[in-house]
């Protein structure tokens, strides 16, 4: 009897150690939607927000009284475009920034650093999401979660409190919700080349 006692014991310790291994190998087994799905979803509620073309950021629609003063890749490796007014220097400080198509605030936030007020939008774009990233701005007019229009005005045209002449920093990325990054870098895999991409689809 008291060896039978002794033997369910052992059982009922050894189900209970058992127990919580088990549950946490179905904690690590999780799969997390993908990036692609989760934007599916959000687009899935508002589709008048889908893309129905692109165009530049500045001088709208055609970016007239700017130009491109440090396009992408080159020399210094670029990952975006810097767009200045013609007239120069710090003239177009607080000059208006447009989303470059319809879509989705992912962010809105002060970065600090070298980046300073950053908006990146999601847009869906022929069955496929891009990302675009305005950086250095002074005002910023959109939140998380807004939904915007295609040459809606988001932000004005900062120099990141004096780090630079007045200027807008735009990327255009084939991937959402990549690591900010540091603006140049000789891996562009995720990068599109913005006055590019915009041309070829206006």
């Amino acid at each position: 009897m008291r060896r039978l006692f002794f033997l369910l014991l052992i059982v009922q310790i050894s189900c209970q150690a058992q127990g919580p291994q088990e549950k946490s190998e179905a904690v690590e087994h999780v799969i997390l939607p993908k990036v692609e799905d989760k934007y599916k979803l959000i687009f899935a509620k508002k589709t008048e927000y889908k893309s129905d073309g692109f165009d530049f950021p500045v001088g709208k629609p055609g970016a007239k009284g700017y130009y491109n003063a440090q396009g992408f890749g080159g020399k210094s490796f670029h990952l975006g475009d810097d767009w200045n007014a013609t007239t120069g220097g710090n003239s177009d400080i607080g000059h208006p920034i447009y989303s470059i198509a319809n879509g989705y605030v992912a962010e809105s936030a002060d970065k600090k650093k070298g980046w300073g007020p950053v908006i990146r939008i999601v847009h869906y774009h022929k069955g496929k999401f891009y990302e675009s990233l305005y950086a250095h701005c002074q005002d910023m007019y959109v939140k998380p979660g807004d939904w915007v229009k295609r040459g809606q005005k988001i932000a004005t045209i900062g120099n990141n409190n004096g780090m630079y002449l007045a200027h807008l920093h735009l990327e255009i990325r084939d991937k959402p919700d990549l690591p900010l990054g540091g603006g140049y870098s000789r891996e562009t895999a995720g990068y599109l080349d913005p006055t590019v991409f915009i041309k070829e689809n206006r």
